[in-house]
């Protein structure tokens, strides 16, 4: 497609690309934000995960309008946060971090919080916060000490992936699947669609 805008995914994460793969759509560029995701003092889980939406789309926007390839691109960021009440769950490294983590899941509700945040090729910025309320099973010590030694829960909000060993950790989810992965799909291409960019374009091309 002649004239076609650029679409660039603010985000090094392997989940989002893919899910954003999945929905049909290439990114022209990856453009990762590299910020401090540490939320602020008595910060609610909500408020964080839009903040910090808005800031890596701001961080990526300065890198794409000294690009003059990527200049006048849609772009896309998006930020996860995993919280059991007011409380929002680190993205773990440490083992001990990860531990307390799935002991603090065991056996009950949490939400996920993803913000997305999209720049149009104009520099407006449109926003979308998506929530998903999941229940884990009561995880045994066996069941968190094997979990552990997977490395899985590596650099994970809430020191789990769903999409991995972890899913058979989900008794069940009320919302969007998607959201829990790191991008909520419908959303995104909602945004997207509504704002012109031609989100059917790399279906012709799928199988």
């Amino acid at each position: 497609m002649i004239g076609r805008a650029k679409f660039v995914l603010a985000s090094g994460s392997p989940r989002r690309l893919s899910l954003i793969n999945q929905a049909g759509i290439e990114p022209d560029a990856l453009r990762p934000a590299d910020i401090d995701e540490t939320p602020k003092r008595g910060e609610l889980p909500r408020a964080c995960a839009t903040r910090l939406a808005r800031q890596k789309a701001e961080t990526a926007l300065a890198m794409v309008r000294i690009d003059e390839e990527l200049k006048g691109s849609f772009v896309l960021a998006a930020d996860t946060v995993v919280a059991v009440g007011r409380r929002i769950l680190p993205k773990t490294e440490l083992l001990d971090e990860a531990a307390q983590c799935l002991r603090l899941l065991s056996g009950r509700n949490h939400r996920v919080h993803t913000a997305i945040c999209l720049v149009t090729p104009r520099e407006t910025f449109r926003q979308r916060l998506v929530e998903t309320r999941v229940r884990f099973k009561r995880l045994s010590a066996e069941d968190i000490e094997a979990y552990l030694a997977s490395g899985e829960w590596r650099g994970k909000a809430g020191g789990y992936a769903a999409q991995g060993i972890a899913g058979s950790f989900i008794v069940k989810i009320v919302g969007s699947y998607s959201n829990i992965v790191g991008l909520p799909l419908y959303e995104t291409l909602t945004l997207l669609g509504g704002e012109g960019y031609p989100i059917h374009f790399g279906w012709l091309n799928a199988l």
